[in-house]
């Protein structure tokens, strides 16, 4: 995360977002830096317009809508649903155990 933080540090004071600026800043901050990761960076926002991107990512509501998560139901749905999956996976697992416990009886059979 702090690669964006100086990424969006250098485009705030208007300097080049590149290798070297990058760089340098996360050294000032005392960041060990991975030259990959910020060659990765720096290649990523290349085509970006990161002003664009700042008020693209403003707009978007903290609780996420479909915009963000690509779904656009409620917060009490999204419990629901986790809810319901929760229920599932305990009924599944409580099956498995049922099933576990069945085969061991016939093993115990076999061998006294």
């Amino acid at each position: 995360m702090e690669y964006v933080y100086a990424a969006l540090i250098l485009h705030e004071t208007d300097e080049e977002i590149n290798e070297d600026n990058l760089t340098g800043v996360l050294d000032a901050a005392g960041v060990d830096v991975e030259e990959s990761r910020v060659k990765a960076l720096v290649a990523a926002l290349e085509d970006v317009d990161v002003e664009e991107a700042i008020e693209t990512a403003a707009a978007v509501p903290a609780a996420g809508g479909s915009a963000a998560g690509g779904s656009t139901e409620t917060a009490d749905e999204a419990e629901e649903a986790d809810a319901d999956e929760a229920e599932e996976a305990d009924a599944d697992a409580d099956e498995e155990d049922d099933e576990d416990d069945d085969g061991g009886e016939g093993l115990g059979e076999l061998f006294g």
